[in-house]
């Protein structure tokens, strides 16, 4: 009898699912019969990683526990659909801002709740905040009480404020300015302040924790609903509307693919250095919000423009200041992790996805 598909209705997305599942760089050997919980498990980077661990016991038989922690079950049953059905997974329910009670053994965690909306980064700094240091140490003391075999916390490039501009590359060292008065601020410094709840912890109670500095991620799975700006763009292609920019899109983004990502994680998970912070990114794929929304617009041949609605109060979006920034994906590269996806074909898996998504409602 064949086990059903991980996500049977995008076989984009299932595609990506299996290619993590078959990728020699996966650190199976590590995780295969091993416990791992997964918090901000509805998330993007969350479901996929559950369900590329799904992916990992249906075709290699790898009998990994997958833990889900959410916030909601009935999103997480929107989300997940039948694969919760799959033995091995366990749908917990809970709210990172509080302690944490897990009965059994965690081996592994991959740490991904947060507040990923720049407006209610906006609406509700306070709890972006709280959801950032709160949450992170209620999991690094579950850590350290289940005495966990690793742990990574997912950080985002956002900690690096704005860096001197005339770096060629970004490293995990290369820190710039973050006006911490500014409520938009909320969420870049909630993640160092994350950062460096981690590496205390992995120094005065020796947690294996590793912090994965996230590049914006993107690509088959994203629904119709997210509304980042990667997610505006491709719909805005499908829909024949013109993309609005409401800044004047100067600010470089750096980018990686939802798969890469996710073999990225795992690759950090078991080959990390204990305390230490990781780019996770695809150098090749950098540009100009102002050039991408172009580059996608040029797919339409001409159907659709790029017009510029800029609102007087910066906070109206909750966008995040421009900056200039190219990381490096050395140290990733070291532990022999390399992103292969680059923009054009994120764009092309992540419109092919979405109009999968419109056809099947």
């Amino acid at each position: 009898m064949v086990s059903p598909l991980e996500s049977p209705a995008d076989s984009i997305l299932q595609e990506d699912l299996e290619v993590v599942a078959s990728s020699p760089l996966l650190p199976l050997d590590a995780l295969r019969g091993k416990t791992l919980l997964v918090t901000g498990a509805t998330g993007l980077v969350g479901s996929q990683t559950v369900r590329a661990l799904a992916a990992c016991n249906r075709l290699r038989g790898a009998n990994i526990t997958i833990l889900a922690l959410v916030r909601s079950p009935e999103k997480a049953r929107q989300v997940f659909g039948d694969l919760l059905e799959r033995p091995g997974i366990r749908l917990i329910t809970g709210d990172v801002t509080q302690p944490l009670t897990i009965d059994g053994r965690v081996d592994y965690i991959i740490h991904g709740a947060s507040v990923t909306a720049s407006k209610e980064m906006v609406t509700r700094p306070v709890e972006t905040i709280r959801t950032a240091l709160e949450g992170t140490r209620n999991i690094l003391e579950l850590a350290r009480e289940k005495q966990v075999e690793s742990c990574v916390y997912i950080s985002s490039m956002e900690a690096y404020g704005s860096p001197d501009p005339s770096l060629e590359q970004v490293t995990e060292t290369d820190y710039g300015y973050i006006d911490f008065l500014n409520v938009r601020s909320c969420y870049p410094e909630g993640k160092r302040m994350a950062e460096c709840l981690c590496a205390c912890y992995a120094h005065e109670y020796g947690v294996p924790v590793k912090m994965a500095r996230l590049a914006q991620t993107f690509g088959a799975g994203v629904g119709w609903k997210e509304n980042r700006v990667f997610a505006q763009f491709a719909k805005s292609l499908l829909t024949g509307q013109d993309i609005v920019l409401h800044t004047d899109g100067s600010s470089t983004g750096n980018y990686c693919y939802t798969r890469d990502a996710v073999l990225g994680l795992l690759v950090l998970l078991v080959k990390g250095e204990n305390g230490q912070a990781y780019n996770i990114n695809n150098e090749n794929a950098v540009a100009t919000i102002r050039d991408m929304a172009h580059m996608v617009a040029a797919r339409s041949e001409g159907k659709i423009q790029v017009v510029f609605d800029i609102p007087p109060d910066s906070l109206t979006y909750g966008y995040a200041p421009p900056v200039t920034m190219h990381l490096s994906a050395a140290k990733m590269k070291a532990l022999g992790w390399t992103a292969q996806v680059d923009l054009p074909e994120m764009y092309d898996r992540l419109i092919a996805s979405l109009r999968l998504e419109q056809e099947t409602e």
